[in-house]
């Protein structure tokens, strides 16, 4: 067809205004759905400009999933994007309960991630097919690549592509433990382990920690007495504490590992965050450890998507039975678009804005907060807040209903002992930077017994 853009004078380069006036044509119904646009140079002469900009234009469009190429065909229209816009229902159904990462606002940044989307829909009808229970080998060297951040370089055969740190524990469960059977973790620990617990029957035992994690000769002693399967421990930025167990510390905790032949999982969900987070234990005791890098809180929850290493050869075969019984396998369509991610930068992009989006969510409650007695850290999504004399976690969390930060009782967390005057405050999720000051001045008035909230 004769098509050609309305106006190129939009300030941007000329490629990504030729993108977005195909999008906007798009929109207004003036490119429909299967439409084939001008040749490449007919277009290029049209407008005066040159050839490799109207290509890296249609390229461009393409990523967007605007169009679609066929060599010796053209360059068809795939239909509206009326279809893009965001549904509000969607974004009213977040779940505040959770620790969620803050999200992506940057225009360039989202542009990348919605440009991986061309990737997923080219392939769609092979994604849409059963596919392996831990990735295919693509998806494996993209895993290696990403947990090569933390130091971690093991044989692909014992990498696995899973459905998120959740399902990844409860098939470690099904592998590792019967009913009636011992994990050890943290005091306080993270209420998903819990769950998965309860369901396969196991007795979850807190071991005492201070300001470093879990205590060593702690650990040694409940070994002793419980015999248990396995350890289960969240060292970086823990759930809900925010400590980060130091490197001497985990030394130490590998030590008594590996002397009474103890299985780790270690839950690194947030080991990619910060800049410089210790190494994980799986290093020093690899034949030992279950080692999950969950994706949910360094790139995104709804791609529920782990990278597990797990200790042996052998074991990834037994996990790889364990996922297809209990999961099938991890969506193709997730792990498709986060193999895109990582090659082309961008998952590194979503990371970094996660990591400075974070601590400044953090100095804005230091701001606010100040004077109250907490636990945080730099690049956290939360807080571990103490609540004062007088205030009952019950009663705050009630107050604090309506706002749009997820505050969570140290009931849902605690294992040792009873549960304390503590909450678990979100500083993530979509709230802004404005909205999370306003949110956290209504929590510190609630932490006022009878003080009056409007």
């Amino acid at each position: 067809m004769h098509w050609t853009p309305n106006t190129l004078e939009s300030g941007k380069p000329r490629y990504l205004a030729i993108a977005d006036a195909i999008a906007q044509d798009i929109k207004e119904g003036r490119l429909k759905d299967g439409m084939r646009l001008p040749p490449q140079r007919k277009l290029a002469d049209a407008l005066g400009i040159d050839f490799t900009t109207v290509s890296r234009a249609y390229a461009e469009a393409q990523a967007r999933g605007h169009v679609e190429s066929h060599v010796g065909r053209g360059t068809f229209v795939r239909g509206s994007v009326v279809s893009n816009r965001p549904d509000p229902a969607r974004s009213s159904d977040a779940d505040l309960s959770m620790n969620m990462a803050p999200e992506p606002t940057d225009p360039e940044l989202l542009r990348k991630m919605e440009a991986g989307l061309g990737y997923v829909s080219a392939n769609l009808i092979d994604l849409l097919r059963y596919q392996s229970p831990v990735g295919a080998e693509r998806d494996k060297v993209a895993a290696s690549s990403w947990l090569s951040m933390r130091g971690m370089v093991p044989s692909l055969e014992r990498v696995a592509v899973t459905p998120g740190a959740h399902a990844t524990m409860a098939a470690i469960f099904s592998i590792i433990t019967k009913p009636g059977d011992v994990v050890l973790c943290e005091a306080v620990t993270y209420p998903g382990v819990r769950n998965v617990a309860g369901r396969f029957g196991v007795r979850l035992v807190g071991i005492e920690m201070d300001a470093d994690g879990v205590i060593p000769e702690a650990l040694t002693a409940a070994i002793a007495e419980h015999k248990p399967k396995a350890l289960y421990l969240n060292p970086t930025l823990q759930n809900p504490t925010t400590l980060t167990t130091p490197a001497q510390r985990r030394e130490a905790i590998a030590g008594v590992m590996l002397k009474h032949n103890l299985f780790l999982i270690e839950d690194d969900a947030y080991g990619f965050i910060p800049s410089k987070a210790p190494a994980p234990i799986a290093l020093s005791a690899p034949e030992l450890t279950w080692h999950i890098g969950g994706l949910a809180k360094c790139i995104g929850a709804g791609l529920r998507l782990a990278y597990t290493i797990a200790p042996t050869a052998r074991c990834a075969m037994h996990l790889s039975q364990a996922i297809r019984a209990l999961s099938v396998m991890p969506s193709p369509l997730s792990m498709a678009l986060t193999t895109q991610w990582i090659e082309d930068g961008t998952a590194d992009s979503i990371r970094r804005f996660i990591r400075s989006e974070s601590a400044a969510r953090q100095a804005i409650a230091a701001e606010v907060l100040s004077g109250f007695e907490y636990l945080s850290a730099e690049n956290a999504f939360n807080l571990w807040l103490t609540l004062p004399e007088g205030a009952s976690r019950a009663d705050v969390v009630a107050r604090m209903a309506r706002r749009q930060i997820g505050l969570m009782p140290s009931d849902a967390f605690t294992v040792l002992g009873a549960p304390t005057e503590k909450i678990r405050v979100g500083l993530g999720g979509s709230i802004t930077r404005d909205g999370l000051k306003e949110a956290l001045h209504g929590l510190s008035n609630a932490l006022v017994p009878n003080t009056f909230m409007g």
